[in-house]
């Protein structure tokens, strides 16, 4: 292989690498933002906090863990799901919702922003 070819699949490599960290931060902010502005409550170890607060929690989390964190399901394990110290799932209970556990509810929201991101591409 010459060196230009090997310089070329190279930096092309490089340039996905930060694309894709790219893409998991936007993930990641529209995760916190939908947290924030949402109307559940979210439910920590018995505590309810409403969405702007549940956010601070979580985001001191991701912070925390963000050497871990390489995608939006990563952000969702390490930082929205269960307490580290209880080992307590996180609950949401949402306006006219039957409660359901954060992880599945981020899923499902990080399922829909990229099936929209795919769909305005």
């Amino acid at each position: 292989m010459s060196i230009f070819k090997k310089l070329t699949f190279l930096l092309s490599a490089v340039v996905l690498s930060f694309s894709a960290a790219a893409s998991s931060i936007d993930e990641i902010n529209h995760l916190l933002n939908f947290i924030a502005q949402s109307e559940c409550i979210y439910n920590r170890n018995g505590s309810e906090h409403k969405g702007a607060e549940a956010r601070e929690h979580i985001q001191k989390k991701y912070d925390y863990y963000a050497d871990n964190i390489k995608s939006g399901e990563d952000f969702i394990k390490y930082s929205a799901t269960q307490s580290v110290i209880s080992g307590s799932k996180y609950t949401i209970l949402c306006p006219g919702e039957k409660e359901q556990f954060s992880g599945e509810w981020l899923l499902d929201e990080l399922k829909k922003y990229r099936s929209l991101r795919i769909n305005d591409k």
